[in-house]
């Protein structure tokens, strides 16, 4: 392709406060009925009176330090104004002029091991606007997401391709719900996403005309966006045309972007301070107490993983993808002293069966203390890896200890050199067929005399001993 794709982002998140931004109301919307959860202030009535929510500034705050921006001691909100029907002030609070970030970075993991670096112009904070419900009679109005606090994430237009784009939304969710600011769950609408995009002949200084696609909801979503963006675009470029700055939006089911208007400049929205909210103040002190509070985040930590612990790249990603989860596996793996069986009993036993039952892990009745004691069995002797699996099964639906489990099924293994020569001894005289034929030099027979050996004590033989003596026996 002889253009080269630039793509700025915005990214509008709910923070997870109790209440709204600026007013008393529940914070959610997702799953309620419509206009439960309205006040006369998110309405937009007449006469009545906002009051910002500190816990919604001190979220915001939190997530834009992780993301390397820049707090602001000072920062004012502004009115934005515009006229549609889910915005029933006819105007939004956020900030313009002086937002409570600026100026930060975030370096992304791409799939060859390098990262990406994405400059960060500014992190805002404002308010949501109501949900249009359209329907065959008519469109309706939701007002349960007015006033809902948001974070305006604003990219520098740094990205040059549809992978940087999505491991930097995957990223940052991670971050977000590493520092509990967001849920940042797209398909329930807490993480909306923004494309501009725009071409420009590859060598190029200069931008080309850029298009909005507006409100994208999921990754894959925002992939076919901006892919079908660029190739409209250069088929408009290629036969003469010129690109019109527009504000678009995507069609998932056509798999095409459409025109919803002309893209606005600030001027269009009349911004002035907001006369109804002071300016937010933070000290020195309380940005750097916020800065301190800041737990380990998701890149850090799967690096950990890969260095210190000895982790696999792919497997060490699944782990730190959720800190709820990365916790579980630090404190499995420090119980039981060995990070990678740790690792490997988490990933494809836990995980595996809460896939198949929805669960998430704050429900799962095994417990890190568990999978350690099922690990020590398996080291100690007492248990194969075939019963630890079916040991697995049953503290997975009970929650019981794994000695309890092994104990009231009588499934300890055999360790009793005797018991295990007397098992072979019998096992080779009932098989003297394929005895000679072992003797003969079909040595692949082994494996039928160990099978044969393990039916015989119904799995509970220890099979690293029925190695060693079924080898002395043959020979």
């Amino acid at each position: 392709m002889k253009y080269e794709l630039v793509v700025g982002l915005e990214i509008h998140v709910q923070l997870d406060t109790k209440t709204k931004f600026l007013c008393g109301c529940d914070n959610e919307s997702f799953g309620v009925e419509p206009n439960e959860n309205t006040c006369p202030v998110c309405q937009g009535f007449p006469g009545m009176l906002p009051k910002v929510n500190e816990q919604a500034i001190e979220m915001g705050a939190r997530a834009a330090l992780a993301l390397n921006l820049q707090v602001q001691n000072y920062s004012e909100f502004d009115r934005k104004n515009y006229f549609y029907p889910d915005n029933p002030t006819a105007y939004q609070v956020t900030q313009m002029y002086h937002p409570v970030s600026l100026d930060g970075y975030f370096d992304i993991p791409l799939e060859d091991g390098s990262e990406h670096r994405v400059r960060l112009n500014r992190m805002h904070l404002e308010c949501d606007a109501g949900k249009l419900v359209h329907t065959a009679d008519g469109s309706l109005v939701d007002f349960n997401r007015a006033g809902t606090p948001l974070m305006e994430i604003v990219s520098e237009p740094d990205f040059r391709n549809t992978e940087q784009v999505k491991s930097f939304l995957q990223e940052l969710q991670k971050i977000l719900r590493y520092t509990g600011s967001s849920r940042a769950d797209m398909e329930k609408g807490n993480m909306r996403c923004d494309a501009n995009i725009s071409l420009r002949l590859k060598g190029e200084e200069e931008y080309g005309t850029r298009c909005e696609i507006k409100n994208i909801n999921s990754f894959s979503n925002v992939v076919d966006a901006i892919r079908y963006e660029a190739t409209r675009q250069a088929k408009i470029l290629d036969t003469g045309g010129q690109v019109d700055q527009e504000t678009r939006g995507w069609n998932v089911e056509k798999q095409e972007s459409y025109t919803m208007r002309s893209k606005e400049d600030a001027m269009d929205y009349r911004y002035f301070p907001e006369p109804d909210l002071p300016p937010v103040e933070l000290s020195d002190e309380y940005i750097q107490s916020l800065k301190d509070s800041l737990p380990e985040l998701p890149l850090a930590k799967q690096k950990r993983f890969v260095e210190d612990m000895g982790i696999a790249f792919e497997a060490a990603k699944m782990l730190a993808s959720d800190r709820e989860l990365a916790l579980y596996f630090e404190k499995t793996a420090d119980i039981s002293g060995d990070a990678k069986k740790s690792a490997n009993w988490i990933l494809s036993e836990l995980l595996g069966r809460m896939k198949e039952e929805g669960k998430e892990l704050h429900h799962v009745l095994v417990l890190p203390d568990h999978i350690a004691e099922i690990i020590a069995l398996i080291a100690s002797g007492d248990i194969s890896g075939k019963i630890a699996k079916d040991v697995f099964d049953i503290i997975y639906k009970t929650g019981d200890s794994p000695s309890k489990v092994v104990e009231d099924k009588g499934w300890k293994q055999v360790s009793d050199i005797g018991a295990i020569e007397k098992m072979i001894d019998e096992v080779l005289q009932n098989n003297p067929t394929q005895l000679e034929q072992y003797r003969g030099g079909q040595d692949k027979l082994f494996g039928f005399f160990v099978g044969q050996v393990m039916k015989a004590s119904q799995g509970q033989a220890n099979p690293g001993m029925i190695n060693e003596i079924l080898k002395k026996k043959l020979a």
